[in-house]
């Protein structure tokens, strides 16, 4: 198989309302078969996806991002509503007017199944369209096209299951049909030329049509969803779950990393209780019940407020798919002759259990899962130790609820009052 390459050139400036199937049916003969490569950038301009600057680049990206997966100086790495992962959610100031800036397509597929209608219903050919936009690459220098939008053609063709030029079953295999086609036209549509629009011709292929949606990678099998600074501001205290289970490699991994929490006098003082017999929570969460409901007993309280409260925490720590207890030790701090150092040994301690407590709901939120720390064990110490069989010198640190998240998503944070919290001298 050989591929010709085909700029169309001649194209007028594109704005809002122009027909591009009859601007690009007009200044080329298309054939059965072939693939008509566009810029994302005139379809946005047709479409009136060309926006006044007034407010400022930065607001729109936020506006057309979902979820900011990294953030550099003015540099914005964002998640579309497409699923698209982009520098600044696709937001860009070049080919349009000064003051102005495009933004993607409403709908890339949408936009290239019009166009591939109009192309066929004004030469009779019926051809693919692939709508292309400009994205960096992880771990790769420079700029490539990739496709957004794909009708009439597979976006992605699976070779698993078949074999290589050696015999070899291929397992992994699913190659990025669109995506190449995109590259390929990129080399005769370069961005100072005024070529927004190649044909590929002679391109074959087998297989369903597909979509620019079936270039996105399932959130479930992104390795690389956030970048580290973005995933602390990304943790969120979650206090319902999605469906599924905490797998045990992932705890082992939070584990690992909450055991790299500064300690004092290089100790290792943690220790996390993964309850995950249904025994085990219910032995607990009877315990600390019981030793709840007695003190507010003597406080005094309702029985009625009281049970509400249980019922509040057993909502929790009860339907959690799986509840882990930290705990930490002082056998490491030094004994001193008066009690404020005594009493700062002790706070040092104490500090690095917080610590690990958050390092460790990191690591899970790292792998894709949610998790809410609650105080709930320090307020019964001695009832929570005898319940998870832990000697007397172990303090739990409250209790982490662990689960897969919601499928609405966490909630939005509210913007930090930094100048509250940050203090310079």
């Amino acid at each position: 198989m050989s591929v010709e390459l085909i700029p169309v050139a001649g194209l007028p400036e594109v704005v809002e309302g122009d027909d591009l199937a009859e601007l690009i049916a007009e200044r080329r003969d298309l054939r059965e078969g072939d693939v008509v490569v566009i810029t994302q950038k005139v379809v946005s301009k047709a479409e009136g996806r060309v926006v006044p600057d007034a407010e400022g680049r930065d607001a729109w990206v936020v506006r057309e991002s979902v979820r900011t997966v990294a953030r550099r100086g003015d540099l914005t790495i964002a998640e579309t509503r497409h699923g698209f992962v982009c520098a600044n959610a696709g937001v860009d100031a070049s080919n349009v007017a000064e003051g102005f800036l495009s933004l993607l397509p409403e709908d890339p597929d949408g936009s290239a199944e019009r166009i591939r209608k109009g192309l066929h219903a004004r030469t009779g050919a019926g051809v693919a369209v692939v709508i292309t936009d400009t994205f960096g690459r992880p771990w790769r220098t420079g700029l490539v096209n990739v496709a957004i939008g794909v009708a009439g053609m597979p976006a992605t063709v699976d070779l698993r299951g078949t074999l290589d030029a050696a015999g070899r079953v291929l397992e992994v295999t699913e190659v990025a049909l669109a995506d190449e086609v995109a590259a390929a036209a990129g080399l005769v549509m370069g961005k100072a030329e005024r070529v927004p629009v190649a044909v590929v011709r002679g391109l074959e292929w087998s297989g369903p049509e597909g979509t620019g949606r079936d270039l996105v990678r399932p959130a479930a099998d992104d390795l690389f969803r956030e970048s580290p600074l973005q995933a602390i501001h990304a943790r969120r205290s979650i206090r319902t779950f999605g469906d599924g289970e905490v797998p045990r490699e992932a705890v082992e991994e939070a584990v690992r990393a909450a055991c790299t929490a500064p300690a004092p006098h290089h100790t290792r003082p943690w220790l996390f209780v993964a309850l995950e017999s249904e025994t085990a929570r219910r032995r607990l969460l009877s315990a600390m019940a019981d030793a709840w409901a007695a003190d507010l007993r003597t406080d005094g309280t309702d029985d009625a407020v009281i049970a509400r409260r249980l019922a509040r925490s057993d909502s929790l720590l009860g339907e959690a798919p799986l509840l882990v207890i930290p705990a930490l030790r002082l056998d490491g701090a030094h004994a001193y002759p008066d009690a404020e150092r005594t009493s700062a040994e002790r706070e040092m301690f104490l500090l690095s259990g917080g610590a690990a407590v958050q390092t460790f709901m990191l690591a899970l939120h790292g792998q894709g899962l949610a998790s809410c720390w609650v105080s709930s064990t320090l307020f019964c110490k001695e009832e929570a130790r005898e319940a998870l069989g832990l000697g007397s010198e172990w303090i739990p640190l409250g209790a982490i609820a662990v689960g897969p998240p919601p499928a609405e998503g966490p909630p939005e944070r509210s913007p930090l009052p930094i100048r509250e919290h940050l203090r310079r001298a």
